[in-house]
């Protein structure tokens, strides 16, 4: 996963703050702008409901131990559900959403599409999620194909990727595909069941390659995008010591995931939502 983009069992204590977290409609009453890609953005559903409080969940399934090798506590695949509903990042089949950014000085434009395909890594069936960045002028720069997979307890998995980049219309490189159980490369986890301030995570895997890490700062944030304003926001600082320079802060609102991504080191890069149209 590019820049843009321990098994300790614990009772859900202080669940209620996340299921409390689930309101996902804009905090702002004034109606986002009008966006190129749809006339009016389509109202934001009310995400599914949290596990119940009864339930056991692990804490931090893909930990960050200092001067210890990656060994993520990856359950089995039974106990995985059939549809990402984690409040703040629901992979819905159906659900589009619509970023614009700048990169360096030079104007992008991201769509995200949760697509109806699975594919099964390490026994596990993922969701297929498809990501296409396009230049200023339209033209197709990035296409990728991401596998995400929930498991009963709430954690998004992150299972690997198949990117490639254009130019002129032709497949330029490949960089950055990976995928878990192939090569040594292993699962991270892209959203915990139970965000915490300072719990540090692998996002992904496979050494020299994928090595992001992220680390939650804060889960009671308010930003405004294009497509509206929202609070209860999860903040994650996402680095990889592949490019140690690289800072970045990714922000998720309940019932939408990500609205919005800056680099706040290494480089001068923000993308926003400025639409999102629910699964139907």
């Amino acid at each position: 996963m590019n820049a843009r983009r321990a098994r300790t069992t614990i009772v859900l204590a202080g669940l209620a703050l996340v299921a409390g977290a689930c309101g996902g409609t804009p905090a702002s009453s004034t109606p986002p702008s009008p966006q190129p890609v749809a006339s009016s953005p389509s109202p934001v559903p009310s995400p599914s409901p949290v596990p119940s409080p009864s339930a056991e969940v692990v804490a931090n399934p893909a930990p960050v131990v200092e001067g210890q090798p990656y060994r993520p506590d990856l359950p089995p695949p039974e106990d995985f559900v059939a549809v990402i509903d984690n409040p703040y990042m629901p992979f819905v089949p159906g659900a589009r959403t619509v970023f614009e950014a700048v990169s360096d000085g030079q104007r992008e434009r991201n769509v995200v599409v949760v697509t109806d395909r699975t594919k099964v890594i390490l026994g596990v069936t993922t969701t297929v999620v498809h990501d296409q960045v396009f230049s200023a002028n339209g033209d197709l720069a990035e296409d990728t194909f991401d596998w995400y997979a929930q498991d009963r307890f709430g954690n998004v998995w992150y299972f690997g990727e198949d990117t490639a980049e254009y130019d002129n219309g032709e497949v330029s490189s490949t960089k950055g595909s990976w995928e878990a159980g192939v090569a040594g490369a292993q699962p991270g986890v892209v959203m915990l069941a139970q965000p915490t301030v300072g719990e540090s995570y692998h996002q992904e895997f496979l050494k020299g390659e994928a090595e992001d890490v992220g680390t939650v700062v804060a889960i009671d944030d308010r930003v405004t995008v294009p497509y509206g304003s929202f609070d209860r926001v999860v903040v994650t600082e996402d680095t990889t010591p592949l490019e140690p320079q690289i800072l970045e802060h990714k922000f998720y609102a309940p019932g939408i995931g990500v609205v919005m991504e800056r680099v706040l080191r290494g480089g001068q890069e923000v993308s926003r939502l400025v639409s999102y149209t629910p699964p139907s």
